[in-house]
């Protein structure tokens, strides 16, 4: 099981829409969480477009961790995401609910990580760095975090002081390789080098920027019907588009980044024979 967190800089590069590809795109059991504090879930408004009011939020993940329940209740607030395999537990209603949310995330995170039993990984739609409630030890205590950006001077010069301050924050809690950028807008102008040297983070994973696509997923938009080509070979133009295809592509990065850093981690067996050896 991983915990995979994404977050912003400034303006909006797609957060949302990139977490929630990301996990439908997914192919392990896979539970998506609205932890931006900015209240209002863009994903209910709009992949779902409104259609459908969960019971539960994380507002009540919050009032049951004051009742020492929280273990419990996080099974029962997921709710399925319709026609997908993807559980969503619901952001909060409004911004005014962020501060009661300051004291969950450190217990959230230690229950998250406790699913790893049951073969779920999680995926957490953080929001924007900086407003209050965001989920600083969610970020920290997941296997990967992703500063979301895209590639042009005005969204790098945004991201450039937060991601000098991560750096120092993640190595200082002592991991430094749970960092990485995901970058929107492969070669709009910059490429995953340029901006990985100007950020002085690793590109983990480039997007593709694919309005249409991603109306698809922040919006709630039809889906646009396929060409012939695509009706012949069975496939759908959404599962062809440059966008579904890079969300793939980030997928097997993110779980190969993910996996190098725990295999480094963990000492090998040369090392250990090693150790072995020097004892009495």
């Amino acid at each position: 099981m991983a915990i995979i967190t994404l977050c912003s800089a400034s303006g909006s590069p797609g957060v949302t829409t990139t977490a929630l590809g990301l996990a439908l795109s997914w192919t392990r059991p896979v539970i998506l969480v609205e932890a931006d504090p900015t209240g209002g879930s863009a994903l209910l408004a709009g992949y779902l477009r409104g259609t459908t009011t969960p019971p539960d939020s994380l507002i009540d993940l919050a009032l049951a961790h004051r009742e020492g329940s929280l273990e419990a209740a996080v099974p029962q607030v997921m709710m399925p995401l319709p026609g997908t395999s993807v559980m969503l537990i619901p952001g909060t209603r409004s911004h005014e609910q962020a501060r009661s949310l300051v004291a969950l995330w450190q217990p959230l995170t230690e229950v998250l990580r406790g699913l790893e039993r049951t073969g779920q990984d999680v995926i957490v739609d953080a929001g924007r760095l900086g407003l209050m409630g965001f989920p600083e030890p969610l970020m920290f205590g997941s296997d990967l975090t992703l500063l979301l950006t895209r590639s042009d001077l005005v969204s790098l010069s945004g991201a450039h002081s937060w991601a000098a301050s991560l750096r120092e924050d993640f190595a200082g809690v002592g991991v430094a390789s749970s960092l990485g950028v995901a970058m929107v807008g492969q070669g709009d102008p910059y490429g995953p080098g340029e901006v990985a040297r100007v950020l002085e983070v690793p590109v983990v994973a480039t997007l593709a920027w694919d309005p249409e696509m991603a109306a698809v997923l922040s919006r709630g938009s039809d889906p646009p019907r396929p060409g012939v080509l695509h009706r012949l070979a069975g496939r759908s133009q959404v599962e062809e588009s440059g966008l579904w295809r890079s969300l793939r592509a980030a997928r097997t990065a993110v779980e190969d980044t993910i996996t190098g850093n725990r295999a480094r981690l963990e000492p090998g067996p040369i090392r250990r024979s090693r150790d072995e050896h020097r004892q009495p």
